[in-house]
């Protein structure tokens, strides 16, 4: 959304009271997509460890099966925003909603190890469509008064549906007797943690039959009318129509197509600030977030903890992600951006050194002391509630804050291409680094967590309180 249709002459500014109930419904309904996001990319979590076994593979085969998925969200978040811009934002949720639906049943009942991991492919593919659509169509739609709260669902959603892939878990597996691989419905456990999300996936596709295109899209394509009747559903009938029409069109007619060529330039190939928002992209990574999500009930199996205590741990983890970013979302325009990272990395330092700090004793009887067992498990809360407080919400601002109008769209691109290649990185290293030394692994990533403070105090600009426009 343009910042010409960010201030709109036409008093666009206030839904009026009877539409603004529908507004939240129609973004909560594109937040499905968030909510599936965080899901998928969390469910695999319950099903690590019976994949091992399931398949008698090693951490590096097994790793590979868990990133693989990556790949998938690296090309659906490539491919979404064309994708929606010639067939439309709804029929692109209809298109993710089929293939996490297709994920879903594919991934509990696969034939072998490799279409497990071409279904996990599928579902990283439609992960990608949802990062890109639904906040894009959530910022179309959503009243400009309204369009910071509006947009927060996304985020919300997603780490919602982190701690209720958790729950599901830790649910499925005390019904299975505590064994991942026990019999449930015909099937492994495991198999049907990934095969629930057929649930949510076919809710997602109905409530897209019940939200309407975007008004941006609908006048791209020469639908001015029904624009203006969406229009008129979300920002009330005390507008100008005519002119709200006008002023969208203005703004994407005079809007910049930014390219990858824009980027170029400055003394190591990209400009200065393209370097920067891979910086953040890849430090918000390379701290190890994803491990909390994708490895945490394998991880505290590794030191001795109960399978059915360990998915438990993995729930709570997820609810101190919400309350984090909950924390996030109050704090992020009142004390800045800036401020806040700061927090967080400080925060984060404390919690994985006292996890290295932990993991470097011997286990006993094959469990960590009980006093590393203890310090271990309250600095892994403590470094999640830290990120998602700071590095979980911030990044993202300042992706879409930082670039200069010019360059926004084609430099959010390479930032978030870095954040899914470092995802990765880690994503697939960590069981091989966790099988050669679990407090070295620790040690990296308290390395970048601490490299991070001197990055944001040298190169990252406030952007707080700052019009877009200002960015350059």
């Amino acid at each position: 959304m343009t910042s010409a249709e960010q201030t709109s002459k036409s008093g666009a500014g206030t839904a009026h009271p009877e539409h603004l109930g529908h507004v939240i419904f129609i973004a909560a309904a594109a937040a499905m997509g968030g909510f599936l996001f965080g899901y998928d990319s969390a469910v695999i979590n319950g099903a690590v460890e019976a994949i091992r076994g399931r398949y008698d593979i090693g951490s590096a085969a097994l790793a590979q099966v868990i990133a693989i998925a990556l790949i998938g969200c690296a090309i659906g978040a490539a491919t979404a925003g064309r994708m929606a811009d010639r067939i439309g934002r709804i029929r692109c949720m209809q298109i993710s909603a089929v293939l996490f639906t297709i994920s879903a049943v594919g991934s509990a009942l696969p034939f072998a190890l490799y279409d497990l991991a071409f279904w996990r492919i599928i579902g990283g593919f439609a992960i990608g469509m949802a990062s890109v659509i639904g906040p894009a169509y959530i910022a179309e739609v959503a009243p400009p008064a309204y369009r910071g709260r509006l947009g927060s669902f996304q985020q919300a959603a997603i780490v919602v549906g982190i701690a209720i892939s958790q729950l599901v878990n830790w649910g499925i597996l005390n019904a299975a007797g505590g064994d991942q691989r026990g019999q449930l419905l015909g099937v492994e456990a495991w198999q049907v943690m990934l095969g629930v999300m057929v649930v949510p996936a076919v809710l997602y596709g109905l409530l897209s039959f019940a939200i309407p295109e975007s008004p941006r899209f609908l006048i791209s394509v020469g639908r001015d009318e029904r624009a203006r009747e969406v229009l008129r559903e979300v920002e009330g009938d005390g507008i100008d129509m005519d002119a709200r029409v006008a002023e969208i069109e203005h703004a994407m007619k005079s809007e910049h197509k930014s390219t990858f060529r824009d980027l170029l330039g400055g003394t190591f190939f990209f400009k200065p600030i393209v370097w920067i928002g891979i910086g953040l992209s890849v430090f918000q990574q390379f701290v190890g977030i994803n491990v909390a999500f994708y490895y945490s009930s394998t991880l505290w199996q590794s030191v001795g903890v109960d399978p059915t205590e360990s998915f438990f741990y993995s729930f709570t983890t997820s609810i101190i992600n919400i309350i984090g970013t909950v924390i996030a979302m109050i704090f992020v325009d009142r004390i800045g951006r800036r401020p806040l990272a700061l927090i967080g990395s400080v925060g984060m330092v404390v919690g994985l050194a006292l996890e290295a700090w932990a993991f470097s004793f011997d286990l006993v009887d094959g469990k960590l002391p009980a006093t590393q067992g203890w310090v271990a498990l309250v600095a892994a809360h403590v470094f999640v509630l830290f990120f998602a407080l700071s590095w979980g919400v911030v990044v993202w601002v300042f992706l879409g804050e930082m670039f200069p109008n010019r360059i926004r769209a084609a430099a959010l691109g390479v930032a978030a291409a870095a954040q899914w290649i470092a995802n990765w990185a880690i994503t697939a290293s960590f069981p091989s680094l966790a099988d050669w030394n679990l407090s070295a692994t620790y040690v990296i990533y308290t390395f970048f967590a601490a490299l991070s403070i001197p990055f944001v105090l040298r190169f990252v600009k406030e952007t707080k309180g700052k019009t877009l426009e200002e960015m350059g």
